[in-house]
């Protein structure tokens, strides 16, 4: 049997009880040890104890000492996926604009913490990945999206950004699209009489992030989209 210490690290951030708890669950059973980041300490301690493998890392992503004293003590992963996420819903006229600067500091700032304190020793490895989450919000801006969709959109430019530069270094970052409502309780309870396959299953997403962090490298993918087959795009 592998010894833990001698098992590969996964950092998952924005580790919450639907896609964060799937990701850690897979990367886990791949033989990852996976390190857990979000706010909910208590939430993150019992998934230790019920996970093989997995470090509790309690962390605010916006505090940048924080995430940096945090990822100073796990070691160098070779799969970060940046999931933490901060979204808000209203008109441009009715949003709390510090709602959207709360937002770009958890999804895209964040983000740009977190590339420079991994990636540079996954370029010195010459191996190692970079996935985002991010939804059809990056890709568009609707009515009362104007909270959410600017930070999600500069999420999705600054990830091409980083992949077109640390890609011929041996880094893979790929970028996954979620064209979905997510099958979570608090989705459940916002569309009572939705059938199962209209909700995107947690587990789904985690096999396709799983699948992206392990593309071989004469064929990797930047932006990956995921629905529900009788979903309209």
């Amino acid at each position: 049997m592998t010894h833990p210490a001698a098992k590969p690290l996964a950092l998952v951030t924005g580790v919450g009880p639907g896609t964060g708890t799937a990701i850690v669950r897979r990367f886990a059973k791949g033989g990852y040890r996976v390190a857990m980041l979000a706010r909910d300490a208590g939430r993150l301690a019992d998934l230790e104890a019920e996970i093989p493998n997995t470090i509790a890392v309690p962390c605010d992503v916006t505090d940048d000492d924080a995430l940096e004293a945090a990822i100073a003590g796990l070691g160098a992963p070779k799969v970060v996926v940046h999931n933490a996420v901060g979204g808000a819903f209203g008109s441009f006229m009715e949003i709390d604009p510090d709602v959207l600067r709360r937002n770009f500091e958890v999804n895209t700032m964040a983000l740009l913490h977190l590339a420079r304190l991994t990636t540079p020793a996954m370029v010195e490895a010459g191996d190692g990945a970079l996935i985002v989450t991010g939804n059809t919000s990056a890709l568009r801006g609707k009515p009362n999206f104007a909270g959410f969709a600017p930070s999600k959109a500069a999420q999705r430019i600054l990830s091409e950004a980083i992949a077109r530069e640390l890609g011929p270094k041996g880094v893979h970052v790929a970028y996954v699209i979620i064209d979905a409502v997510i099958d979570v309780p608090r989705q459940r309870e916002r569309f009572p009489d939705a059938a199962d396959d209209f909700f995107v299953q947690p587990a789904s997403i985690a096999a396709e992030v799983f699948h992206l962090a392990h593309q071989r490298r004469d064929a990797w993918s930047f932006l990956a989209e995921v629905r529900p087959f009788h979903e309209p795009w």
